[in-house]
């Protein structure tokens, strides 16, 4: 079962589960802002996804700078207790698949955790695509 913490606003978390959805799979969609991960939850995904804690606090469009949570100085713990006050804090998506569990972005990061193959065609919502008919994954250029 796969697990998509997502923000319906954010075209990179409609991008990720739509490319679930293109596997046949329905996953569990929490909406992170309404409902935040617990505490052990969030520790756990950042840590399973092999990031630190900084690199999965987003800024754009946060309090980042307000906090001052770009103060180097800050403990993990600091920064784990201001994304729980403040969700939109949390980078998103996360995904937790059978595979693993991986932010996201890009979206197509989650090809590699996903068990499932891609049905069919994919395009995101700019118009780069991402699979093609076959439900083989585009070559991108470098």
């Amino acid at each position: 079962m796969t697990t998509i913490y997502h923000n319906p606003a954010c075209g990179t978390s409609r991008n990720t589960l739509a490319l679930i959805r293109n596997t046949g799979e329905e996953p569990t969609i929490i909406e992170y802002l309404k409902t935040p991960p617990s505490k052990v939850d969030l520790i756990k995904m950042i840590s399973d996804a092999g990031l630190s804690v900084r690199d999965a606090i987003r800024q754009k469009g946060t309090p980042y700078a307000e906090l001052g949570l770009d103060n180097l100085q800050l403990s993990d713990a600091a920064l784990i207790d201001a994304m729980l006050a403040h969700p939109i804090l949390i980078n998103r998506p996360f995904v937790i698949a059978d595979k693993g569990t991986r932010l996201c972005r890009p979206s197509e990061l989650v090809l590699d955790i996903l068990s499932r193959p891609q049905q069919g065609a994919f395009t995101k919502e700019d118009g780069e695509a991402v699979i093609n008919a076959e439900g083989q994954r585009v070559a991108q250029a470098q």
